[in-house]
């Protein structure tokens, strides 16, 4: 009989999704790749694949989790078979660089960035940007790795040589314009099928680490203002947003054949809208959906579900 298979590294994140599998009667199977091996020489299970393979997933102990995941998924793409976030999904997600690129290319202002090898060369990059304000990141993150604010080069130097300087598991470390937001949020657009499903605003006031995943809300661990309960919810579902940019987000996604995703972005001062994180893993918050009463798992389950059927129709 054939099934949905799950391409990951982190049960963690992926509890959500079989648990709504297990709501509509699913069949299903995990494949954790953090380690394992593809005979290339045989063809692979029928059934319907979804890649949930993170960028991050060298911070959990999987180093070469994201390579392997991409060798099986040239291997399913080869033989034909059904796969939700591909090859191009996958390259995507373990590059901004990429990311930044292909948004480029459907029109979609990002900001201004360069990416650079060596502390050197990382201290080059801050200089052509002429005393503004810029943050570094990790080409490939996830988790707002490598994300730091800095005003000055001569903090930047102080970083990069000292003992906090985190370096990028490819290398790469991005410098880029700090794009300063009237009030402290970000929007993530999360798409479904390549479709908007909704939109969630992020309060940024606590720091980077934006992962909306329930598994990453980690308390007080890194708020400033200790235990006090804040104002209002770091996550929450949103009606107001731009219509033109879910447009070509959605173009961007079709022509890349990423089926499911969360795209961020945030305003300047003008208005002006800038997009800066494609990820092809993308995670929900489960307060903020029970809020709003839309759950993007169970979107993804139901769609899952549906191609599995038809599937079966056509055998």
């Amino acid at each position: 009989m054939s099934k949905v298979y799950i391409i990951h590294e982190n049960t963690e994140w992926t509890d959500h999704l079989t648990k709504r599998l297990n709501e509509l009667n699913v069949p299903y199977e995990e494949w954790h790749l953090d380690q394992g091996l593809v005979n290339l020489s045989e063809a692979p299970p029928e059934g319907i694949f979804y890649n949930r393979m993170s960028a991050s997933s060298h911070t959990r102990g999987h180093r070469y989790a994201p390579e392997l995941a991409a060798s099986v998924l040239y291997w399913l793409e080869r033989h034909g078979r059904k796969v939700y976030n591909g090859s191009r999904a996958i390259q995507l997600e373990v590059s901004k660089v990429a990311q930044y690129m292909t948004l480029n290319e459907h029109g979609i202002k990002t900001p201004k960035t360069t990416a650079a090898v060596g502390k050197e060369a990382v201290l080059d990059a801050a200089a052509q940007l002429e005393g503004k304000p810029f943050i570094t990141k990790h080409n490939r993150a996830g988790k707002g790795l490598g994300v730091q604010l800095f005003h000055s080069i001569e903090g930047l130097k102080q970083y990069v040589n000292g003992p906090d300087f985190e370096e990028p598991v490819d290398g790469i470390t991005l410098i880029q314009e700090y794009i300063q937001a009237p009030d402290p949020y970000i929007t993530r657009c999360e798409f479904v099928n390549g479709k908007f499903l909704y939109a969630v605003r992020v309060d940024t006031s606590e720091g980077f680490e934006l992962c909306p995943a329930d598994a990453c809300q980690i308390g007080d661990l890194f708020c400033p203002v200790g235990e006090e309960a804040p104002a209002k919810p770091k996550f929450q579902i949103v009606d107001d947003v731009n219509e033109e940019i879910i447009s070509k987000y959605e173009s961007m996604l079709k022509a890349n054949n990423v089926k499911v995703a969360g795209i961020e972005f945030i305003r300047d001062a003008d208005g002006e809208i800038y997009t800066y994180d494609i990820n092809t893993n993308t995670n929900y918050n489960g307060d903020a959906e029970a809020e709003a009463g839309k759950y993007g798992m169970l979107e993804i389950a139901k769609v899952l579900k549906a191609e599995l059927e038809k599937m079966a129709l056509t055998v």
